[in-house]
């Protein structure tokens, strides 16, 4: 496929490589086209020669990325408050990314497959891993490329990338069953109620005793600027916010592919909830608050 229409029908995979790669919209957005820019500033001849342009395209987003992962570390340490990853609707759910102004399906939210590559859970896990450990990790394990072509991408061996791609899963909690969908979404569903009538007791019963809430409001909105701990705090958190916050509506929504809350006022959504469960209770809340986060949850499908 060296054509234009063959070179386009890689954007949607390159996206979702991307998105995995960083956490953010925008930024897998720009990576990708820069991409193609490299691709279209090669001579005719050079493009010609090159036997599988997907390939090349993931190998320079790839780096794109790795650089911009380089990077990053630098700008978070700048960054207001706790930084997350965008939280992404399910488009059964939400009308399309961006709103009245938004491109329909060749939005780049629109193009990224939601699955448990993409949980917020996953995502705040490869925050933990070195830029290199990251893209190693996700190109094999989640995308199947072989290390052979991994290793053009970090610039190491294909043995050292194989060890990359074992340090980065060490980082990853196999040890836990999967929570089956329903389940999770009963516990989500739990929170909500008892959010809805302030009921501590009952938030209490079905947080973990352990449980940590991590907000992001990114300096724009206000939100809590370091980890609430412990199950008892959060609750007391919550509804201390319910207070504040008088026709807060919420919606049990998927959320990056797992059950979540999206919380709306006067149709505006304020905040996107994701929760990571274990044993019937939560022990993980991901509060994104920033609203240049929350753009792809601008428009909604009734």
């Amino acid at each position: 496929m060296t054509g234009t229409d063959g070179i386009a029908g890689e954007r949607s995979q390159l996206i979702n490589v991307a998105y995995r790669l960083l956490g953010s919209v925008s930024e897998a957005e720009d990576a990708v086209q820069d991409a193609y820019a490299r691709w279209y500033g090669l001579p005719q001849s050079r493009r010609k020669d090159i036997l599988s342009p997907g390939a090349w395209l993931t190998t320079v987003t790839g780096r794109i990325c790795l650089d911009l992962l380089g990077s990053a570390r630098a700008r978070r340490e700048r960054y207001v408050g706790a930084w997350l990853p965008e939280p992404l609707p399910d488009r059964a759910e939400w009308g399309p990314a961006g709103g009245a102004g938004a491109t329909g399906p060749g939005d780049p939210a629109d193009q990224i497959v939601l699955d448990e590559s993409v949980s917020m859970a996953f995502l705040v896990v490869l925050e933990s891993m070195t830029p290199a450990e990251r893209v190693a990790f996700v190109l094999h394990d989640v995308f199947r490329y072989p290390f052979a072509e991994i290793a053009g991408v970090v610039g190491r061996t294909p043995a050292a990338c194989k060890q990359l791609a074992a340090s980065a899963r060490r980082r990853v909690d196999v040890s836990r069953d999967p929570v089956a969908a329903d389940g999770r979404a009963d516990v989500v569903r739990r929170v909500k109620e008892a959010w809805e009538t302030k009921d501590i007791a009952a938030l209490v019963g079905v947080l973990d005793p352990a449980a940590v809430m991590t907000a992001d409001g990114g300096g724009m909105v206000g939100a809590v600027p370091r980890p609430v701990e412990g199950g008892a705090r959060i609750a007391q958190y919550m509804v201390a916010i319910a207070d504040k916050a008088p026709g807060l509506v919420l919606l049990e929504r998927s959320v990056t592919g797992v059950p979540g809350l999206v919380a709306e006022r006067d149709g505006v959504v304020m905040t996107v909830a994701s929760f990571d469960v274990s044993d019937g209770r939560v022990t993980r809340i991901w509060a994104v608050r920033n609203p240049e986060k929350l753009r792809p949850w601008a428009a909604r499908r009734d």
